[in-house]
C-alpha cells in the first residue's frame, strides 16, 4: 500500500496547482474582459457599442458603429493584446520560453507536462473573459455573452503558439478573401485551429478543439443563419445584417 504520507504530499500538490492554475485563468479572464472596443467607441463617438451592428463588443463592430477602419485597428490590436499578454506572462511564470509554441516543450518535457496547463488556463480565461466580459455585465447589470473571441483568441495564439496563430489567420482571411463572408472566414480560422495541431502532430490538440469549439460555439447562431442565406456579404456596416 502507498504510504500516507507520500499520498497526502501529493494531494496537497495537486491542490496547490488546481489553486494556482483557478488564479492565473482568473487573471486572464479579468484582462480580457476589459471591454477596449466599448471604451473606444463611447471615447469616440459617445454611443453604446452594443445598440450598433451585432451588439458585440469586438473590433469589427466598432468599424461598423465609427465607420473607420483605422479605430478597427486600434481595437483589434487592444483586442489582441488582452490575450497575448497575460499569456506570455503565464509562460514566463511557468519557465516557458517565450517563442517556444506549448505543444513543442510538451512533446520534449520528460516532467512537469502540467506546467503547460498554465499558458492553458491563461488563453481560456482571456477568451471567456472577452466573450463575457464581467465589467460589461456591471455595466449593464446582466451578464451575457459580449464577443466571439476572435481577436482575443489570435492574440493568445500569438504568445501560446505562433503556428497555430499562422494557420488560422491564413485559413480565416483566404476563406473571407474567396467567399467574401466574413463569418465563413471566422467560422473557418475555429476549425482550423484543431487541424492544425493534429497536423502538427502536437500532445495540445485536445486543448486545441476546446478553444476551437468555443469559438465555433459562439457564432453557431449567425453560421446557421449564413447556410439559409440570412448573413450579408463583407458586414461591414451597422444594420446590414444580424446581431447576435
Amino acid at each position: 500500500m502507498p504510504d500516507s504520507t507520500a499520498v497526502l504530499i501529493g494531494a496537497t500538490s495537486w491542490s496547490a496547482e488546481g489553486v494556482w492554475l483557478l488564479t492565473i485563468a482568473l487573471l486572464s479572464y479579468l484582462i480580457g474582459s476589459i471591454p477596449s472596443a466599448y471604451m473606444i467607441v463611447r471615447a469616440v463617438t459617445g454611443e453604446d457599442l452594443t445598440t450598433h451592428g451585432t451588439g458585440n463588443v469586438g473590433a469589427m463592430n466598432v468599424r461598423r458603429t465609427t465607420g473607420s477602419w483605422g479605430w478597427f485597428v486600434v481595437a483589434m490590436v487592444a483586442d489582441m493584446l488582452k490575450g497575448f499578454v497575460p499569456v506570455m506572462l503565464a509562460k514566463l511564470v511557468a519557465g516557458l520560453a517565450p517563442l517556444q509554441p506549448v505543444g513543442v516543450w510538451m512533446a520534449a518535457a520528460d516532467d512537469d507536462v502540467l506546467l503547460a496547463a498554465v499558458p492553458m488556463a491563461a488563453v481560456l480565461g482571456a477568451v471567456l473573459g472577452h466573450n463575457y466580459s464581467l465589467w460589461m455585465a456591471l455595466k449593464k447589470r446582466h451578464f451575457a455573452r459580449t464577443g466571439k473571441g476572435l481577436a482575443t483568441g489570435a492574440g493568445a495564439l500569438l504568445a501560446y503558439d505562433w503556428r497555430y496563430f499562422v494557420a488560422v489567420v491564413v485559413v480565416g482571411l483566404t476563406v473571407i478573401a474567396l467567399t467574401r463572408y466574413m463569418l465563413a472566414g471566422q467560422v473557418a480560422a475555429a476549425a482550423t485551429l484543431p487541424i492544425a495541431a493534429l497536423a502538427l502532430g502536437s500532445p495540445d490538440w485536445p486543448f486545441a478543439l476546446l478553444m476551437g469549439g468555443l469559438v465555433y460555439g459562439a457564432h453557431h447562431r449567425r453560421f446557421v443563419g449564413l447556410l439559409r442565406g440570412e448573413e450579408p456579404k463583407l458586414y461591414i456596416r451597422d444594420q446590414q445584417g444580424p446581431r447576435g
